[in-house]
């Protein structure tokens, strides 16, 4: 039974339920009212982006218990149960989630031609999942949930995704994300049977061995590492970013990729401290590899979304390096820096996506002198592109500033070299940028131009305040995550 009884707007489980209840008023709707169906969906994603501000404002900064904490008795014979609640770091991934589903909706508003109904229903299913995945605080939960947004995931790639290879890609992101994840699957068993519980308040104050910490954690990293994805498991993300539609990718990158990084802050560095130190210069190295490999192989692209997927794996990977700085600074820097990867690489996508509505094709030959026929839409292509290279006053900058400010702390060459994969982003950044917009014209390829309209400036209105705000009053969330993050550094005796 449910043992808290606070009232709903205090309800972490109303939060998930929200787009559920979207979901099931837009199945009964028929398919003929396609509008009203969008803007019922649109509205109720709206509304749940609005839902988790209230715990944000209602979050007190000074405790790093979990707060908000619900329990529902699921498998009580086997002490397992459905617990949600949050700390310091998971709102704002909450947050994310529900800033970007009603973006997601309004991008597919007009350019989705079939099963449009199934559309507006996909993406608050998935938002429902992720919002519990974000929220969970049960470890076995913690498994089922993130397996679960595979499913919708799937099918967004394999009916709506491009033509050419979209059911190899959807399989490709099944198969990686799943066999990665059936390792995390035995560690659970293996914890289980050791401890009797999957709560993870629980498992936070147990200590393991050195060497099961070694076990559990070489199992963890199997699966989120695949979910960041690290290199050389990183093969799906560009293949499904190519294939699946624009709001595919938005949701991709800007949500999906963060469930590795916030499944390494949550089981892997508190769980398996001893581990953890003893695999860093693993991670290091992994991380500073695909830094620096990403970011040379983003130039050779030709297609314009493989330059973003791998540009966004260069970022990611950065983001790690913070995390596995095991100090304050480096990782908050680690999750400012997802924090901002949601709202940069999912406005570069929906950039792409307009383009590619308008000329069906993503290739980058095809293009130049946009600013001469889309001087609006080039504008906004260049405050998203000078984003994407981390310029002071956006909103990756102070990320990747923390994350180089706790890897010197730890090692100095570490932080060298993720340095020069700045360099490296700018160059490609700048490069593409070059390409398309002050390249030359070609009128033999494309005839017919039209600058963003109202609609696709309002969507990408949301992207460009969250970026300023970010970067010019970043102070918010380190406040609310400081006294987590400064708990999980002393928790494992990293400082």
């Amino acid at each position: 039974m449910l043992q808290s009884l606070a009232p709903f707007h205090s309800n972490l489980s109303g939060l998930i339920l929200c787009p559920l209840l979207g979901s099931i008023i837009i199945f009964a709707i028929p398919d003929s009212r396609i509008r009203l169906i969008q803007s019922i969906g649109l509205c109720t994603s709206l509304i749940t982006f609005l839902y988790p501000l209230i715990f944000w404002v209602r979050f007190d900064n000074s405790t790093a218990k979990f707060q908000f904490v619900q329990t529902i008795r699921w498998l009580p014979d086997s002490n397992i149960n459905f617990s949600i609640g949050i700390d310091g770091i998971s709102p704002f991934f909450v947050v994310l989630t529900t800033f970007l589903i009603p973006i997601c909706i309004s991008v597919g508003w007009s350019s989705i031609k079939n099963y449009k109904k199934e559309y507006t229903i996909a993406f608050p299913i998935r938002e429902s999942i992720m919002i519990a995945v974000f929220r969970m605080l049960d470890l076995l939960l913690s498994y089922v949930f993130p397996e679960s947004v595979l499913i919708p995931m799937f099918i967004i790639i394999g009916i709506w995704g491009s033509r050419q290879r979209k059911i190899q890609a959807a399989y490709q992101f099944f198969l990686y994300t799943l066999l990665g994840s059936v390792f995390m699957l035995l560690a659970i068993l293996l914890i289980f049977f050791q401890t009797g519980t999957t709560d993870v308040q629980i498992l936070l104050t147990t200590e393991f061995s050195e060497r099961r910490q070694i076990l559990l954690w070489i199992a963890f990293f199997a699966s989120f590492s695949v979910k960041v994805p690290m290199v050389p498991v990183h093969i799906w993300l560009p293949e499904a970013h190519v294939e699946a539609p624009t709001a595919g990718s938005v949701i991709s990158a800007g949500i999906l990729s963060k469930l590795g990084t916030h499944g390494f802050s949550r089981f892997s560095i508190p769980m398996c401290p001893v581990a953890t130190l003893y695999f860093t210069p693993f991670i290091y190295t992994l991380s500073v590899i695909a830094i620096i490999y990403t970011s040379s192989t983003t130039i050779r692209q030709i297609d314009l979304k493989k330059n973003i997927a791998y540009s966004s794996v260069a970022h990611m990977n950065f983001g790690t390096i913070g995390m596995f700085s095991l100090n304050v600074q480096g990782i908050e820097g680690s999750i400012s820096l997802m924090l901002s990867h949601g709202p940069v690489p999912s406005a570069l996508f929906s950039r792409v996506g307009a383009l590619y509505d308008r000329h069906k094709t993503r290739l980058v030959k095809y293009y130049g002198g946009l600013v001469s026929t889309m001087p609006i839409f080039s504008t906004i292509s260049l405050f998203f592109t000078l984003a994407n290279m981390s310029l002071p006053g956006t909103s990756s900058f102070i990320g990747e500033f923390l994350i180089l400010v706790g890897a010197f702390q730890r090692n100095s060459l570490v932080a060298t070299l993720a340095a020069l994969g700045m360099i490296l982003g700018a160059a490609y950044s700048l490069w593409l940028y070059n390409r398309v917009v002050f390249g030359n014209f070609k009128p033999n390829f494309l005839q017919k131009f039209s600058d963003s309209d109202r609609r696709e400036v309002l969507i990408f209105l949301p992207f460009i305040v969250g970026v300023i705000w970010m970067g010019v009053y970043p102070e918010v969330f380190p406040e609310c995550m400081h006294t987590s993050v400064s708990n999980l550094v002393q928790h494992g005796r990293f400082d």
